[in-house]
């Protein structure tokens, strides 16, 4: 707040509570330099929500006490810092090999959403955003993000895996899509070869390449409850 600022606010202030008002010229000249001193980086207000006589008001609302500079500075620097806790960096527009104009885009960006300036940047997860329409679409278009090349070469390196994308292929149920009775593999794992010892307890913790029986069997059946009546006809 500059001067003139600063000497709305303690009019405003004045109005609200009288006790804050000098009548003598040089004590009210000195009380606008003190405020001045103490205020100087604090806005009167700011597109987004923070406003000095607003928080004066609160305060000659709720407390008996005379109102000093440290009871609109303190609101400030917790709307200052709220707003920024609630702010993720969002990646600066510019050549990130400009070490200097990447840091300064940075500290632009917290500097506006410190000020009021600005809204905070939140994560598109936690704002409970939708993808991007042209991103979905892309998505489909494109199926998986490994090439069939790279997919063709790693079937060695993961059997099981291979083996479910080959089941699908032909049409058959994805067996890994339910839970193993038998192995009790969870969802989305390769059953493992189990033996019973013969103290009763489970033996054995190698991964199949196919999965068991009574996993296909659940397998179909849940696909034959999955598909609609009219698919089936």
């Amino acid at each position: 707040m500059d001067r003139r600022e600063i000497a709305a606010l303690l009019a405003y202030i004045g109005r609200l509570d009288p006790r804050t008002i000098r009548t003598d010229q040089g004590e009210a000249r000195d009380q606008l330099a003190q405020w001045h001193e103490l205020l100087g980086d604090v806005p009167l207000a700011t597109p987004h929500g923070w406003d000095a006589r607003i928080a004066a008001r609160q305060h000659i609302r709720v407390s008996p006490y005379q109102i000093l500079p440290a009871d609109i500075a303190r609101p400030w620097e917790s709307y200052r810092r709220d707003r920024l806790q609630r702010h993720t960096d969002p990646t600066p527009s510019v050549d990130p090999d400009d070490q200097a104009a990447w840091t300064a885009e940075l500290v632009g960006t917290r500097r506006a959403v410190a000020t009021g300036h600005a809204q905070p940047v939140h994560h598109r997860q936690l704002a409970g955003r939708r993808i991007d329409p042209r991103l979905e679409a892309r998505l489909k278009e494109v199926g998986s993000c490994i090439p069939p090349e790279a997919r063709a070469a790693l079937a060695p390196f993961r059997p099981a895996r291979a083996a479910r994308e080959a089941a699908i292929a032909q049409g058959e149920p994805d067996a890994l899509s339910v839970r193993c009775e038998w192995c009790e593999a969870a969802v989305g794992e390769p059953c493992r070869r189990r033996r019973v010892a013969p103290d009763g307890f489970a033996r054995g913790n190698a991964t199949r390449t196919d999965p068991h029986h009574c996993r296909r069997d659940l397998a179909a059946a849940k696909q034959a409850r999955d598909t609609p009546q009219s698919a089936m006809a």
